[in-house]
């Protein structure tokens, strides 16, 4: 017969396994900060010496960090995605720029699918709450953060959990301006409303749940978004030249 004796599960593995689930599920975040030993031991109903224990096998794994005097953090596993040398690489070409959004676009078209389909009522409550943050008057440093919250809640509504931690990398990269800077594009009125306007096409499809529409909004507005920073570059190298024109004139 193929049945075992069931071994009584430790404590500590019980809180590791929670930690583990949390982490997956990208609802603790790399950088964030656990509570004290006393209120996680509360939190969690179990003894400190077997949070301890918890603690300490997680750091082993390399999920979690001490800080001396500090506390313990989620550890950033996603920071060794990609190289120094190869980050350098991406910012000094701009072809880079445009695989990065052809990426994102396949990826987050395919999110938005997901998410109309398999969100759940919280998960649209949560892109429902950004978005109206984002329809009220925000600078420019806001509004970038709020477009990065918004397709981030998009991609966890899907719930699939590598699609989370692969996209949550890239958009890293981009807050960290290794592929283009979004604040400058929300700095253009024009801009700033069409975006606004791709955004509540986005919004209400997933709101009304079609799955097509919504794929349809986010790869459109992704397109634009890529035809934008085209633009921008284009525009660079223009007033890169006519700099030079106006210094020559200048010197005859």
């Amino acid at each position: 017969m193929p049945f075992r004796p069931v071994a009584p599960e430790k404590l500590s593995t019980a809180v590791v396994r929670q930690v583990e689930e949390l982490i997956l599920r990208g609802i603790l975040r790399p950088g964030e900060r656990l509570p004290s030993e006393r209120e996680l031991s509360e939190r969690l109903g179990v003894s400190r010496p077997s949070l301890r224990d918890a603690i300490a096998q997680l750091q082993d794994t390399g999920l979690l960090s001490a800080k001396p005097g500090a506390g313990v953090y989620v550890a950033d596993v996603l920071g060794s995605a990609f190289s120094p040398a190869l980050l350098a690489l991406f910012a000094r070409h701009d072809e880079a720029a445009m695989d990065y959004l052809s990426f994102r676009r396949d990826m987050e078209g395919l999110a938005a699918e997901r998410a109309a389909r398999l969100g759940s009522d919280t998960d649209l409550a949560v892109i429902d709450t950004i978005f109206t943050k984002m329809t009220q008057p925000q600078d420019a440093e806001s509004e970038a953060s709020l477009d990065a919250q918004f397709h981030m809640a998009i991609v966890e509504a899907s719930h699939n959990v590598v699609m989370l931690h692969m996209m949550r990398s890239m958009y890293d990269l981009l807050r960290g301006g290794v592929f283009y800077n979004r604040q400058v594009m929300f700095s253009q009125q024009t801009t700033r409303e069409a975006l606004l306007e791709q955004h509540r096409a986005i919004h209400a499809a997933l709101m009304a749940r079609d799955a097509p529409a919504a794929r349809t909004a986010v790869e459109a507005h992704l397109s634009f978004v890529e035809r934008a920073l085209l633009d921008q570059q284009r525009a660079a190298r223009h007033e890169d030249i006519a700099r030079q024109r106006l210094d020559h004139a200048r010197e005859r």
